[in-house]
């Protein structure tokens, strides 16, 4: 999708809509100087982008600019010779690697093309493209360098979706060249044409490439491996290749749950303690514990579907079965803590705040939280919870429920007598839904603690 939508700029090159160069700089100037929101200014970056793109190809390919090379010698007998595939890919892929960008590269070879074929022969244009394509990973390449090996790998199957590219249509514009006579017959503009063949490049390989997406995906795995950190995406109590014991396997699984529920319960306490100290610099290990937390919700869903299957007592099916709903829950409350962090991220990079009464707030409401988790997650370890100890944790429960409304309410009055920003308020708010929805999940997990007492005999 990514590599298709980058013909886009081509298309608007094309087309020609340099006349609104000048209005793209002016605006996206105006937004990145005066735009308070960094959002705002992001997109302020996006519109001079275009604008100074659209601005400096309409220069190049300007009469006094395209002018020294139709007059150069030199040049002249360059593309006149210019029929040699291996030096227009190597061109093109030296062009985007240097531009680190496809679309400048592509827009480049426009501006040479709108002359007329004189000076960019529409054959040797397409061996440009194809260079250009593949070299477009290279940018890809080096913002890998240190990011996560998911990333790298992104750059390696882009890298591989590009190379198919050039394996399919270097011999189909060298061998078939009738290929390149319809593409000239297209249009009388030189400009058109490679936004034409740019296209068909991107589409024909992404159609192609479609259904072996799965075999990218193994290749980019053999080719990087995982780092230190991603070997802890495996199961550390889950045996899979354990006989069918019944008992073996649901405590295996038993284990490997709460195993699960530690990670979650830090993620949430570290999220809860950063956002009342407005701290962000934990963001990435939370995302990387997240990342866990959804690996073992998977895979334990999936191990969990496979061993049903198996001959098992009815009160391990049923262990297994409240098992589904605990790791959901679980997964819901790990997802919310990383929500907290990018409530704090969004409330620095707009230079809100909150008051001390909010932050009190929120830290109580916490507090009980985290009570209500502990106790669930201990009342469903220990497979037990007594109707003394439901009745207690539903008191908790709604005792989060009824702060969260009345903190809320608090929080318009604040807003009324404007001691609060509006902005600040809409992240607050958001963030002591969070906490709400954490009490809910987690009394959800001490209500899968109600097992059968046979079952309590057997595991």
């Amino acid at each position: 999708g990514a590599n298709i939508g980058t013909t886009i700029t081509a298309v608007l090159i094309a087309i020609d809509v340099s006349a609104i160069a000048p209005i793209c700089i002016f605006v996206g100037t105006v937004m990145m100087m005066f735009c308070k929101k960094q959002s705002q200014k992001y997109i302020g970056q996006i519109i001079l982008g275009f604008g100074v793109l659209f601005f400096g190809l309409k220069y190049m390919s300007g009469s006094e600019a395209m002018g020294v090379l139709k007059t150069s010698a030199s040049f002249q007998s360059f593309i006149t010779k210019a029929d040699n595939p291996l030096l227009g890919l190597l061109i093109g892929f030296a062009m985007c690697s240097v531009l680190q960008s496809s679309s400048a590269s592509i827009g480049v070879l426009q501006a040479l093309a709108m002359t007329g074929a004189e000076l960019m022969p529409m054959k040797f244009a397409i061996y440009l493209i194809i260079g250009i394509n593949v070299g477009s990973a290279m940018p890809l390449f080096l913002s890998a360098i240190g990011a996560k090996t998911n990333a790298k790998r992104a750059a390696v199957i882009y890298f591989m979706f590009d190379f198919v590219g050039m394996l399919l249509f270097t011999p189909l514009a060298i061998f078939v060249p009738q290929y390149v006579q319809w593409i000239t017959t297209l249009s009388d503009n030189g400009s058109v044409q490679v936004a034409i063949a740019h296209i068909i490049f991107k589409v024909v390989t992404a159609v192609f490439l479609l259904p072996f997406v799965p075999l990218l995906v193994k290749f980019s795995e053999i080719i990087i491996k995982p780092k230190e950190h991603d070997t802890r995406l495996r199961f550390e109590f889950i045996d899979t290749k354990v006989d069918d014991n019944p008992v073996t396997i649901s405590l295996q699984i038993g284990s490997e749950v709460e195993r699960m529920a530690r990670i979650v319960r830090m993620n949430f306490c570290v999220a809860c303690e950063s956002f009342l100290k407005m701290d962000d610099s934990q963001k990435h290990t939370i995302s990387e514990n997240e990342e866990l937390i959804n690996w073992l919700n998977h895979h334990i869903s999936d191990y969990m579907i496979t061993v049903t299957s198996r001959q098992l007592t009815p009160e391990v099916s049923e262990y297994i079965g409240k098992l589904f709903h605990v790791i959901t829950d679980l997964e819901r409350i790990g997802d919310h803590a990383l929500n907290l962090m990018e409530r704090i991220e969004t409330a620095k990079s707009n230079d809100l705040g909150f008051t001390k009464q909010g932050l009190d707030e929120f830290k109580q409401i916490y507090e009980l939280d985290l009570e209500l988790l502990d106790r669930s997650i201990g009342a469903f370890l220990n497979k037990q919870l007594t109707d003394d100890e439901e009745h207690q944790l539903h008191y908790i429960e709604d005792t989060i429920d009824y702060l969260t409304l009345q903190a809320q309410d608090n929080h318009v009055k604040r807003l009324r007598e404007k001691k609060c920003h509006t902005a600040s308020g809409v992240i607050f708010t958001k963030a002591l839904q969070d906490l709400e929805r954490v009490g809910d999940h987690s009394y959800n997990i001490a209500w899968a603690a109600r097992i059968d007492k046979k079952l309590i005999r057997q595991i």
